[in-house]
């Protein structure tokens, strides 16, 4: 385990250097974190401008969910997505050759292709949705009891765990087509995590909730945050998070053995 932990801390320093080389990309970044937040900030003053609450769903609440979904974005782009995403495309790893180098390393491969990659200046959306949740919290009018924390934290867990599973299953797929970005697909349908998932029509919520499960994401976080979870819903989500995990790693394997060598 400590070996592991190590080569993390060695991997996170390596891509601090790179993302150092380049500093115009942090005003970069954070100009287009900025105006991310803007944009859905705005929208929502304007939606309840006009009404009170959306199937439901107040101001506060709703901004919590967009907080829910700049935390779920940054912590992708933060480690989850630079990592796999190398893997595919013309330019990536699979097509290229360069992953028989990653097949010779001496590490479990899974672990390697998931965490070798970071991009820090991600950590500024993080802060945004971080921030963002902390004015929802304020606008609920409410302290939160331990057992809401509690129930955020395991909700959050279980969203980056989807998420992850998630990309890995799409990054999976291109053993058998190396040089598509599988992930293309995914990215449109996340989109729709920035809205509750009640507001879509019921077959729509089943597909996003059992079958791509945006709706563990960020409607099932905001939902422990405001204290309309039941233990239920926590539960299955938990143990969506677990099979998915179990299934993308099994699919990932099963792939691994498809690949031909580039020198072969």
């Amino acid at each position: 385990m400590m070996r592991y932990l190590r080569l993390v801390k060695y991997f996170m320093l390596s891509s601090a250097q790179e993302d150092l080389a380049y500093r115009a990309n942090f005003f970069i970044g954070l100009l287009h974190s900025l105006l991310n937040l803007i944009v859905g900030v705005l929208g929502l003053m304007v939606l309840f401008g006009q009404v009170k609450t959306v199937n439901g769903w107040s101001f506060a609440a709703t901004l919590a969910l967009l907080g829910v979904y700049l935390v779920v974005s940054a912590l992708r782009g933060l480690f989850i997505g630079p990592s796999l995403e190398a893997l595919a495309g013309m330019e990536g790893d699979i097509w290229s050759g360069r992953f028989d180098f990653v097949l010779l390393r001496p590490i479990d491969t899974q672990f390697l292709v998931s965490l070798r990659q970071w991009r820090w200046f991600a950590l500024i959306d993080l802060a945004l949705g971080v921030g963002v949740l902390g004015v929802a919290v304020t606008q609920l009018g409410q302290a939160l009891s331990v057992g809401q924390v509690i129930a955020f934290l395991g909700t959050m867990f279980a969203s980056v765990a989807v998420l992850y599973a998630i990309l890995l299953i799409f990054t999976a797929l291109v053993f058998w087509g190396p040089g598509m970005l599988f992930t293309w697909v995914f990215d449109a349908i996340f989109q729709l995590a920035r809205y509750p998932i009640g507001v879509y029509p019921g077959w729509l919520q089943f597909a996003l909730t059992w079958i791509i499960p945006v709706a563990v994401l960020t409607t099932i976080p905001a939902q422990a945050l405001t204290g309309d979870i039941t233990p239920g819903v926590l539960l299955a989500s938990m143990t969506l998070a677990a099979l998915l995990l179990i299934g993308a790693s099994v699919l990932f394997r099963v792939g691994l053995r498809r690949y031909k060598s580039a020198s072969s």
